[in-house]
């Protein structure tokens, strides 16, 4: 792999995390692996896609039916998760000089701001019921929902705080719509993990490293993500000779979650922490040692479906920092629509000002 330094570490955090989510927008919630690699032509993706591309303009979420979960955004665009991303971001850029502390009540204007103008992509439950808290006047302390999705969305922190316990409080601000505890926690762990490996840190040694200070849970779930990326690798198993091994190694780590009497599905490709996190995990260590390792992670993702969108964030911003951020195939910056105004708000930043 190409040395890389901590500033491109901590750019390739950010920018693999955005092409990770704008990778996944063609196919997010679209829980049917085999649909979408026939529909992408039976192959890896390799270029950004409008919502429901090639699938007919719609994807099937479970339990919300078919429709364009997207609809103000085109290829190269972001998810709500990527759009989240970008908030903190401009947040941050604005707040910069000088730095601060970073504050959800300072936040909230401008989140409120962008939703009511133009923002194009799903609007999740819990940000709906907080923006309607805020409205009511409840205050910070008392904001957001009870839903264990993981909704990571301080990337951009990473450019501006260089202490791990910091980067561990703002990754649970920024999910300020959240209140589970499991879901804040996933944020916190790809926080740790993801500073330690800016600093130089293998992301397996980091994964494990970090691990062991979090709750059972946390704990639990690695647990898992490991013995199934083993599974996975192991040239005697079941699993490593299924042509759609990462989509099965996915749906085989959760439980069943019935949704209605016709859609049951497997939580492990849906937004709940007990299924991304090990989800994420997975793909960060099966593709880590790989050449190119970082574009093939991201788009291997892709293809599987489901909440790819939130696994995206998790697995770029720990893949983006081990590779740095010349790793990402050329293609996908030149089309990433805000590629350049990331990039200019992302140098103004304390740890990448020149």
């Amino acid at each position: 792999m190409t040395p890389r330094s901590k500033n491109e570490a901590i750019q390739g955090a950010f920018f693999a995390s955005i092409v990770a989510d704008a990778l996944c927008l063609g196919s997010h919630y679209e829980y049917d692996a085999i649909k979408i690699f026939k529909a992408y032509g039976n192959k890896p993706i390799e270029k950004f896609m409008s919502p429901g591309e090639m699938m007919g303009g719609q994807t099937h979420g479970i339990g919300w039916g078919e429709r364009n979960y997207h609809p103000g955004k085109k290829a190269g665009g972001t998810t709500d998760y990527g759009d989240y991303n970008i908030v903190i971001l401009e947040h941050l850029a604005a707040t910069a000089n000088p730095a601060r502390d970073f504050n959800v009540e300072d936040l909230l204007p401008h989140w409120m701001n962008r939703l009511e103008n133009g923002w194009g992509s799903w609007i999740c439950t819990m940000t709906k019921e907080t923006y309607a808290q805020v409205k009511q006047g409840v205050g910070v302390e008392n904001l957001g929902g009870i839903s264990n999705a993981t909704a990571i969305r301080h990337v951009a922190a990473h450019a501006y705080y260089d202490d791990e316990e910091t980067l561990a409080k703002v990754s649970r601000q920024a999910m300020f719509t959240h209140k589970d505890k499991d879901a804040l926690d996933g944020g916190e762990f790809f926080a740790r993990v993801t500073h330690r490996v800016i600093n130089g840190s293998n992301p397996q040694d980091a994964i494990e490293e970090v691990a062991v200070t979090m709750s059972p849970f946390i704990q639990s779930k690695v647990v898992q993500a490991i013995a199934k990326y083993n599974e996975s690798i192991d040239e005697t198993s079941a699993l490593s000779k299924e042509p759609f091994c990462d989509d099965l190694a996915l749906t085989s780590m959760a439980k069943l979650w019935d949704v209605g009497r016709s859609e049951p599905i497997k939580v492990g490709k849906a937004s709940p922490t007990q299924g991304t996190l090990p989800g994420s995990i997975y793909f960060i260590l099966k593709y880590m040692n790989e050449v190119d390792g970082l574009n093939k992670a991201i788009a291997a993702n892709a293809m599987v479906g489901g909440d790819n969108a939130s696994r995206g964030i998790a697995i770029g911003m720990v893949l983006g920092a081990y590779f740095g951020v010349n790793a990402i195939k050329p293609l996908w910056k030149e089309t990433l629509t805000q590629w350049d105004y990331c990039e200019e708000l992302l140098n103004r930043l304390p740890l990448l000002q020149h």
